[in-house]
C-alpha cells in the first residue's frame, strides 16, 4: 500500500474511532451547528448566572445558534461541574464557574467528583467582583486598624459574617487573621444578602461581602466599607483603601467567574470560543452591563486563565490548611 493510501486509511480510522466515541471531528468553521448549553452551578441572580446570560445572549447574536443557560445549583457546585466534565467534549456544553469551583473546592474537599486539571479546558476569564470588609453604619470601627486592634484586645470575641462556610469570603477573613495574628468568630449565613441584612440590622458588627452586595446600603450610611480585598482600589469607589494599604497583610482576593469546557474539546473550537468571548467582553455595552452590578469584565487568553486557576488554588490551599477550614 502506498504512503498516500495508508495516510487516507489511517485518517478514516481516526474519524471512525471519534464517531464511535460520540465525538465529531473538530471544525471551527462549522461550529456551532446546533444550540449550546452553559451550565451554572448556582441559582439565578448570582455573578455566575449573570455572566452566563450576558455572554450567552451575545454568542447567540454572533453565531445564530441558541445559547441556553441552565442553572444546576447544589452540592457545592459539584452538580453542574460534574455534568459538564462528563459531557461530550464537542463545544456544546460549557460551564460558567467561579473561583470557588476551581480554586477553593479542591482544597476544601478530600473527595470531589471532578478534577479541575484533568476534566476541564479553560476558555476565558469573564468577570471580577471586588470583595470588601464592611461594618454597619453605627459601629465604632472607622478603619481596618480599628478592627485589628479590637480583635487583639478581645481575641475570639469579634463576630464577622460571610455568605457561608468555605466561601472565598471566609478565606479572606482567615487570611486577615493569619496575617495579623488575630482571632475572629466566623458567622456564616446562607448567602450574601442575608449577611448584608444582618450587618444593616446590627446583628453582626462586621462582614466580608461582595461589593455589589453592600453597594445598595452604602449611600444611606447603613453600611460602611472599610477596605477592598484586592491589591488595587475598586473602580466602584476609588476612595475605599485596600486591605494591604490598611496593614492587613498580603491579601489579594476577588470573586471571579470563568468559562470552561470539557478537557478533550478540540483546540480549534476552544480557540473560536475564546476569540468570540474576548470580543464580547470588550464591547462597551457589555462592560456597562457588568459595571452596573459593580463587576468588571476581565477578558483573557486560555493560558492566562489556566495560570490564574493554578496560582490561586495554591494560595487558597495554604490558607485552608493553616486555618484548618475543611467541610468533609
Amino acid at each position: 500500500m502506498s504512503r498516500k493510501y495508508f495516510s487516507l486509511a489511517r485518517a478514516v480510522g481516526v474519524i471512525a474511532a471519534l464517531v464511535a466515541l460520540g465525538v465529531a471531528p473538530a471544525s471551527a468553521q462549522d461550529y456551532p451547528t446546533r444550540p449550546i448549553r452553559i451550565m451554572v452551578p448556582y441559582a439565578p441572580g448570582g455573578i455566575a448566572d449573570i455572566a452566563a446570560r450576558i455572554v450567552g445572549a451575545k454568542l447567540t447574536e454572533a453565531w445564530g445558534q441558541q445559547v441556553a443557560v441552565e442553572n444546576r445549583p447544589g452540592g457545592n457546585g459539584f452538580i453542574a461541574m460534574e455534568l459538564t466534565a462528563r459531557s461530550n467534549p464537542d463545544g456544546y456544553m460549557l460551564v460558567m464557574c467561579t473561583v470557588g469551583d476551581v480554586a477553593i473546592n479542591p482544597g476544601l474537599f478530600k473527595d470531589m467528583p471532578y478534577n479541575v486539571e484533568r476534566d476541564f479546558a479553560p476558555v476565558a476569564s469573564i468577570s471580577d467582583a471586588p470583595v470588601v470588609l464592611a461594618t454597619h453604619g453605627a459601629s465604632p470601627y472607622k478603619t481596618v486598624e480599628d478592627v485589628i486592634a479590637a480583635a487583639k484586645a478581645q481575641p475570639g470575641m469579634l463576630n464577622v459574617g460571610t455568605p457561608g462556610y468555605g466561601s472565598i469570603n471566609q478565606l479572606i477573613l482567615e487570611s486577615m487573621a493569619l496575617n495579623t495574628d488575630t482571632k475572629f468568630v466566623h458567622v456564616p449565613y446562607k448567602g450574601g444578602a442575608p449577611a448584608a441584612q444582618a450587618l444593616v440590622a446590627g446583628d453582626i458588627p462586621l462582614a466580608v461581602l461582595a461589593s455589589s452586595t453592600v453597594a445598595p446600603h452604602v449611600p444611606s450610611g447603613n453600611i460602611r466599607v472599610l477596605a477592598v480585598t484586592s491589591t488595587k482600589r475598586s473602580p466602584l469607589n476609588p476612595e475605599w483603601p485596600t486591605m494591604q494599604e490598611e496593614g492587613a497583610g498580603d491579601i489579594n482576593a476577588s470573586n471571579w467567574t470563568a468559562l470552561l469546557a470539557p478537557k478533550a474539546t478540540p483546540q480549534p473550537i476552544l480557540d473560536k470560543l475564546n476569540a468570540e468571548v474576548v470580543k464580547i467582553l470588550n464591547m462597551p455595552d457589555v462592560k456597562e452591563r457588568f459595571a452596573g452590578g459593580g463587576v468588571a469584565t476581565i477578558p483573557s487568553s486560555a493560558a492566562e486563565l489556566d495560570a490564574r486557576i493554578k496560582r490561586e488554588a495554591a494560595v487558597y490551599r495554604v490558607i485552608i490548611e493553616k486555618a484548618n477550614v475543611h467541610v468533609d
